[in-house]
């Protein structure tokens, strides 16, 4: 089995869409106006309208309504991060914090509420931990 990507239902395609490209530096690939996918590292960020959950099951996902689910991005630096979407986001739960864990992270919300992680590990055990992993510079 291999995990494939995380689809975000919006109101909003092409707003969202512009977030991502803007907060990730990743190109979004469209395949119609309802549905475009950003391909970052070796995972896929798809962003499709409300139109398309009927598709599947009419009524079985609503947009901005994600309280639970965190996507995350492994970046280089996460300060720099920060830094370069201040201006951009209006939503920082959190700013760069580093978490008992070992990771660095910068927690905020996207145009439609959902929360995105941003972390750079700093610990030698989170350094270890995601040694083989592919980081990209985000926001830049």
């Amino acid at each position: 089995m291999d995990f494939v990507s995380i689809r975000i239902i919006t109101g909003d395609v092409a707003r969202l869409v512009d977030f991502y490209e803007r907060a990730t530096g990743a190109p979004a690939t469209w395949a119609t106006e309802d549905f475009a996918e950003l391909r970052i590292g070796g995972a896929t960020l798809a962003i499709g309208s409300t139109r398309t959950v009927g598709l599947f099951a009419p009524g079985s996902a609503r947009p901005a309504e994600n309280h639970s689910v965190i996507t995350e991005f492994l970046v280089d630096d996460v300060d720099r991060v920060h830094e370069n979407l201040t201006g951009f986001v209006t939503d920082f739960v959190t700013e760069p914090t580093t978490m008992p864990w070992g990771n660095r992270s910068l927690l905020l919300r996207d145009p439609d509420g959902n929360l995105v992680n941003f972390f750079t590990p700093v610990t030698p055990a989170a350094v270890q931990k995601f040694a083989s992993g592919a980081t990209q510079n985000v926001g830049e």
